[in-house]
Order: structure tokens, then C-alpha cells, then sequence
């Protein structure tokens, strides 16, 4: 269609240049008719740049499987297209969306080699502050980005130490006590050795430790009332026998499974005489069995800490692969338990029957640590007292990941926004605002899902939805 220097000219984009520029770009460009339908498709190469004279444009972005509308105006002078031509082939020349019009459009189209020559020639200065913003800003979202990280890393670490802490604590207080009960052993061994006793005798002791050993390992859990009435119980025992200082020995014997029943076999097979001595050196055989077990389940949860370090780091995990999201998530709310704390409650409303799905595991789990300290922060603005829930379904053919919090919701008037890069609600120096929007590019771009949340006060949800199978340009590694 033909090209009028007048009707470009009325273009706020142009209107600041001279006749002779207009001229040249009416002779550079075309004015072109749209039918209702698409203009261009996100990814394909950015060849065009656009300025709508009138119609109506319609642009879209692709969020997994879906097309999402972020514009539609019938505003004179809007553009798009190979908007970023001045920077030449130092970044991807692609549409970054799609364009379509929804009535008779019309548009001046001007080349994108051509939109940047004239860029260079007529506004030089501004091709360098844009050149400079732009790189910039790339830097800077990067080296946030990375500060986002090492907050992260750091606060996980923190939550780790203190978690390995306590079992490390309790099995060095254990491994102390322990050895000063099997010196006493010992000794107590040695007064028994001493006496004239049968051969027979000695034997039948050495039974009764070991059937001793075997009931603390089998030992019941009691409830605060029945525990109560066998130590009172057991203490009348022991005293009734003779036995000194009875009422501390009853505490022990319980925790260790042991009551009057077993005691009447003891003294039913030792005499008078050696009672005390054997029930003295039986004490020390269950003190030193359940100290073993308290060393025994230290180091197991020292060594279920370590897996679940390595599970929420994938160090030594292929980048992508099919990964089980309920032991990502239960890795990172392990690795996160110290900064939850104890005032918040967690609800694991899992659905186990669930397939794994191909996904990079290790960046997965840096949504999950973004989107559960959000919440952990909501509620503790909230007074500190909540609930999360970690829920996982199947929603139309894609698993859903969900984040429930009792917080305070998210205001309706930045809820559009929560996802943009350096947006946050956070106080100065607690917050970078690029963890929901590092989320969404983990989520979106990276495993072609979606991001959502809803949220009303007392009840956030931000959703993830991921994809169960691969997409053909995505390739396995590794399979879990």
C-alpha cells in the first residue's frame, strides 16, 4: 500500500523527525494490510519491525502448552516485531512473541537491518545508553540472580548446621556416658567374679543379660500413664528386695521394656545373695543398650541429613533427568526445617500414586526453596503461628505442585507484578525480587510449565504445573 511521509509522521514514534527522515523511511519500509490472523510467531526470526496505523494487535506470549495474551490495544503508533535490531547479531535476533490482529490492520513495516541502520545514524547516542541499559540490565539480573543464590545457599546451610547439630551433640553426650557405664560394667563384673559362685551360676547371669539385651531392642512405646504405674511398680520391687536407691533404677528398666515379671525371673534365678549385685550389673546392661541405640539413631539421621543434602543438590545426579518430586520436596523441607521452625505447621497431602517426570531436579528444588520461604516469611509477618501445606495432583494431565499458606495473601493490586525481575515486598537488604521471577523461568522456560497463584487472606496458593512427558527438543541424561 502506499507510504505517506504525512501519515507516518503522525506516529508519536516518529513524529520528532525531519521530512527528509520521513521521506527516507517511506522509501525504506512498506505500509501493509493485515487480515484478522496471526503477523508472526514467537521464535521465529525477528526480520520486521512493526508501527500499527490502525487496527487492532493482539500480543501473545507461549507459557507451556499455552498461548497467553499480554497486550491488546487499538492504540495508533504502537510497535513490535525486531525491536532490539541496533544490537545486531551480539544477542538472538527472534520475535520474543507472537502478534496477531483481530480486524483489518495496517501497519508500517520497516525492515530490521534497515530500522537499525537508521537507529545508528540518526539517534547514535541513544543507540549507546540503549546498548548500555540493556547489557546492564542482563548483568545486573545475573549478578542478583547469583546473590540470590548464595542467600539462599547461606540460609540453607545455617538451617543444615543446626540440623546436623543435634543428633552430632547427642551422639558425642551418649558416646561419653556410654563409656563411663561400661567401666562401671566392668567393675560391677569383677565384684560378681569375685564371689564363689558356680560355674552354672555365672551362665545363667551371662543368659539374662543377653534375654535383657534382646527385650531393649523390643521395647514398647508406653504412654506418660502406663509408664508412670510400671516404675511405681518396679520401684516397689526393688524395694521390697532390698535393692538400693530403686526409684533410680525404675525409670531405666521401663524405658528398656523391663517390669516386675521379668525381675521375678532374675530372682528366680539368682540367690538372695547375688540379687543385688546382678540388678546392679543388669542396670548397666540396659544403660548401655539404650545408649547405643540413642548413638545408633544420631547417626542415622546424621546420614538421612547427608542424603537429603545430596538429594536437594543433585550433585551427583545427571542435570536432567526423570526425577520422584515428593523426594525433591521432602529434601527441601528437610533442608528448610530450621527456618520453618516449630510455629508453623507442615501438611504433606501428597498423592503418592504419581509417575516421576523428566526434569532438572537441582533447579526444581530452587522453586520449591523460593516459593516455601515465601510462605514461611507470609506467615511469620503474620504473626509467626500457620500453616503450610504441600499438596501434589494430577490436573489435566499435568502435576500439580502446590504451596498453601494461612498468611496474609497477596494484595490484588501487585498480584501482576509478584513475577516481575527486582519486584519485591520484602524490606531493604532482605529481599532481591528475582526469586518468584527466577521461579517462573525455572518453571516456564525451562520445563515448559506454568506458575500461578492465587491468593485471598488466609489462603495463598501458588500452583506449579508441570508437563508428564518430555518435549521432543529435551533429552534424558540419566534416568532415576
Amino acid at each position: 500500500m502506499p507510504c505517506s511521509p504525512e501519515e507516518v509522521g503522525s506516529l508519536f514514534l516518529f513524529e520528532k523527525l525531519s521530512a527528509e527522515q520521513l521521506g527516507q523511511l517511506c522509501s525504506a519500509g512498506r505500509v501493509e494490510r493485515f487480515e484478522p490472523g496471526p503477523v508472526y510467531t514467537e521464535g521465529e526470526p525477528a526480520t520486521c519491525f512493526y508501527v500499527m496505523i490502525e487496527g487492532t494487535v493482539v500480543l501473545s506470549r507461549r507459557v507451556g502448552g499455552d498461548d497467553v495474551e499480554v497486550t491488546r490495544t487499538s492504540q495508533r503508533g504502537v510497535y513490535a516485531g525486531s525491536m532490539q535490531a541496533y544490537l545486531g547479531d551480539r544477542v538472538p535476533q527472534v520475535y520474543n512473541n507472537s502478534m496477531r490482529v483481530t480486524e483489518p490492520t495496517r501497519f508500517f513495516v520497516l525492515p530490521g537491518e534497515t530500522f537499525s541502520d537508521f537507529m545508528q545514524e540518526w539517534f547514535p547516542m541513544a543507540v549507546h545508553l540503549l546498548e548500555g541499559l540493556f547489557f546492564g540490565s542482563k548483568s545486573t539480573q545475573r549478578a542478583v540472580g547469583q546473590r540470590e543464590r548464595l542467600l539462599a545457599l547461606g540460609s540453607l546451610s545455617a538451617g543444615l548446621t543446626h540440623e546436623l547439630n543435634n543428633p552430632a551433640a547427642a551422639a558425642v553426650r551418649a558416646t561419653a556416658t556410654l563409656r563411663e557405664r561400661v567401666g562401671k560394667m566392668r567393675h560391677k563384673l569383677a565384684v560378681i567374679a569375685q564371689g564363689n559362685y558356680a560355674p552354672e551360676v555365672m551362665a545363667n547371669l551371662i543368659d539374662i543379660q543377653d534375654r535383657t539385651a534382646e527385650r531393649v531392642a523390643k521395647a514398647p512405646t508406653l504412654s506418660p500413664l502406663e509408664a508412670s504405674d510400671r516404675e511405681d511398680a518396679v520401684t516397689d520391687w526393688l524395694d521390697d528386695h532390698d535393692i538400693q536407691n530403686g526409684w533410680r533404677l525404675a525409670p531405666t528398666f521401663v524405658q528398656a521394656g523391663l517390669d516386675v515379671d521379668w525381675l521375678d525371673q532374675v530372682a528366680a534365678t539368682v540367690d538372695a545373695e547375688l540379687l543385688p549385685n546382678a540388678i546392679g550389673w543388669l542396670n548397666y546392661t540396659v544403660e548401655t543398650e539404650l545408649l547405643m541405640d540413642e548413638i545408633n539413631d544420631s547417626t542415622n539421621r546424621i546420614s538421612h541429613l547427608v542424603d537429603a543434602a545430596k538429594q536437594y543438590s543433585q550433585l551427583d545426579r545427571a542435570p536432567f533427568q526423570n526425577a520422584d518430586v515428593h523426594e525433591l520436596l521432602d529434601s527441601t523441607l528437610l533442608m528448610l526445617s530450621g527456618k520453618i521452625g516449630q510455629q508453623i505447621k507442615v501438611v504433606k497431602d501428597y498423592d503418592r500414586t504419581l509417575p516421576k517426570i523428566p526434569a532438572y531436579p537441582a533447579e526444581l528444588n530452587q522453586v520449591w526453596t523460593n516459593l516455601i520461604d515465601n510462605a514461611v516469611a507470609a506467615i511469620n509477618g503474620a504473626g509467626g503461628e500457620g500453616t503450610l501445606t504441600v499438596r501434589t495432583a494430577l490436573e489435566n494431565e499435568r502435576l500439580l505442585v502446590e504451596f498453601r499458606d494461612t498468611g496474609p495473601g497477596v494484595p490484588k493490586e501487585i498480584r501482576g507484578r509478584i513475577f516481575d525481575p527486582f519486584f519485591t515486598t520484602k524490606p531493604v537488604g532482605e529481599g532481591t525480587g528475582l526469586g518468584l521471577d527466577i521461579s517462573w523461568r525455572i518453571v516456564v522456560n525451562k520445563h515448559h510449565g506454568t506458575l500461578q497463584v492465587e491468593s485471598e487472606p488466609g489462603d495463598t496458593r501458588f500452583q506449579v504445573l508441570l508437563p508428564l512427558t518430555a518435549e521432543e527438543n529435551d533429552t534424558i541424561e540419566e534416568l532415576a
